[in-house]
């Protein structure tokens, strides 16, 4: 059983990561923020980040019940502006934690996705999706972020304090 406690600590420790990640990554040109590299399913270090960023809002969306079809991707170019819609999208986030409750955190309800799809999800699992996606697309930044030269700082794992 997740309570919105625990949910939300979890959700500020992601959130302190990203903010380091971003950080991290104004050091880069923008030519190197835009740069594509093989090997990777979002080839650029800014869409690796627009991508994790706008997968949480996407996800909140959907627990919230506001998800539509016509949700799209945003395309920003700066690190600035990256930074900015992590701390609307966590601001949300972090809102729908302190006002969800225990049994509505923890229950399976059915909820729309893309493409226009209905699935049984508990809301704890989603966000938990959510965190963990934070995670593996860091990894993919920063193997970017070594092969442009500019390898990461060792304090981006999960915050332990």
């Amino acid at each position: 059983m997740f309570t919105a406690a625990s949910l939300l600590d979890l959700h500020e420790r992601g959130q302190r990561s990203l903010r380091r990640l971003l950080k991290h990554c104004g050091q880069l040109s923008p030519e190197e923020l835009r740069r594509e590299l093989g090997g990777f399913g979002y080839p650029s270090v800014r869409e690796q980040l627009e991508h994790t960023i706008g997968a949480q809002e996407y996800w909140i969306s959907v627990v919230e019940g506001r998800y539509t079809e016509g949700d799209g991707e945003v395309n920003l170019s700066t690190v600035e502006e990256l930074e900015t819609y992590r701390s609307q999208v966590a601001q949300t986030t972090g809102e729908y934690l302190r006002r969800a409750s225990e049994a509505e955190l923890n229950s399976a309800r059915e909820m729309w996705t893309w493409p226009g799809k209905m699935r049984m999800l508990v809301p704890a699992h989603v966000f938990l999706r959510t965190l963990t996606h934070i995670y593996h697309h860091q990894g993919q930044v920063l193997a970017m972020c070594r092969l442009l030269g500019r390898p990461g700082p060792a304090d981006l794992d999960f915050p332990l304090d």
